[in-house]
């Protein structure tokens, strides 16, 4: 061969060498985001950042080697099984599922696309996984335990009103913790002298309706419960409450800082950014299966001194004194 023609050959096989190596790049991991809220609620932006953190401790940033595709049902919870099951045709490589309702859906999408959730009060009583310790299946995540809470907010109750008889109980229909949040507290109740009046909400227009009945039944306060309808809604819950001169109780901070008199419950942010750290783990090839679903281990109490003073309702020292946070 003349040296011109394998200066040729050389310099095209060179010029190909790129292209062969990019096509041999592996293909950046997807990873699906479903949330039954909204992307424009005030704390959205918040919970993705947290789950962003927990991907980054795992060495995984969005843009640079991992691509998160997010979806979001607008408070409807008949659209997740669609988004769901949209996830699943596009074989992400991980779903996460922001709530009970959302990962049920995406059980039901998928047997064979690992699903990490976050924020179930009871994954083992709903089906989610076969028992914390050993999850089974596609399915793992971290637990809320926002059930079992309630009775601690039935002592805060006790604290700010000892004189109160009975309080109201707002609950969603749709989320599958409802049953397990409502019997701790029917359980819990009569230890501490109240008794209940349970409202059953379904949608937005169900606040106004859910007030007025705890009006005529003449409640001290009321709980807000937990799940992800209930949290869309906070703020309207609260701005309702204070209308109605009636504390409301949260089950996390951002019940409070949304104008509830008192916030207490597991961390969202951190049980967050703890669910994210399993997506990476799973992306670097763990199974679901593996991994024990994880509990809390932050819990916040937080007490909103400005709706106290709107309400003139007086908070005991001893209880400043033992909260996290106080929002004046």
């Amino acid at each position: 061969m003349k040296r011109r023609d394998f200066i040729t050959v050389l310099g095209g096989a060179a010029a190909a060498w790129p292209l062969v190596a990019q096509a041999q790049q592996p293909a950046m991991p997807v990873i699906g985001y479903l949330s039954s809220g909204s992307p424009n609620e005030p704390n959205s932006d918040r919970f993705a950042a947290a789950f962003r953190q927990g991907l980054a401790q795992g060495g995984y940033v969005e843009g640079r080697n991992v691509a998160i595709e997010f979806r979001f049902a607008e408070h409807r919870s008949d659209r997740l099984a669609a988004l769901a099951t949209d996830l699943a045709r596009r074989q992400v490589n991980v779903i996460f599922a922001v709530g009970s309702q959302e990962a049920l859906a995406a059980k039901s999408a998928t047997t064979t696309v690992p699903i990490v959730f976050d924020g179930s009060s009871d994954p083992v009583a709903i089906g989610l996984v076969a028992s914390l310790n050993r999850p089974g299946g596609n399915v793992t995540g971290a637990t809320a335990i926002g059930h079992s809470l309630g009775p601690k907010r039935l002592e805060f109750i006790r604290e700010l009103l000892p004189n109160a008889s009975k309080i109201g109980v707002l609950v969603s229909l749709a989320d599958p913790s409802t049953d397990s949040e409502v019997a701790s507290l029917k359980a819990a109740a009569p230890t501490v002298g109240l008794q209940m009046v349970v409202f059953y909400a379904s949608g937005p227009s169900d606040i106004e309706a859910a007030l007025s009945t705890f009006d005529r039944e003449r409640v001290g306060a009321f709980i807000d419960g937990s799940g992800p309808l209930l949290g869309g809604l906070r703020d309207q819950t609260a701005a309702a409450a204070l209308r109605h001169r009636l504390p409301m109780i949260g089950s996390n901070r951002e019940s409070a800082a949304g104008g509830a008199v008192l916030g207490y419950g597991a961390s969202i942010t951190d049980a967050i950014r703890q669910a994210a750290i399993y997506v990476g783990r799973i992306l670097k090839g763990e199974r679901p299966a593996d991994l024990p679903v994880m509990q809390p281990t932050k819990f916040d109490l937080v007490i909103n001194l400005k709706t106290a003073k709107a309400l003139r309702l007086d908070v005991p020292p001893p209880l400043l004194a033992r909260a996290d946070e106080v929002i004046e």
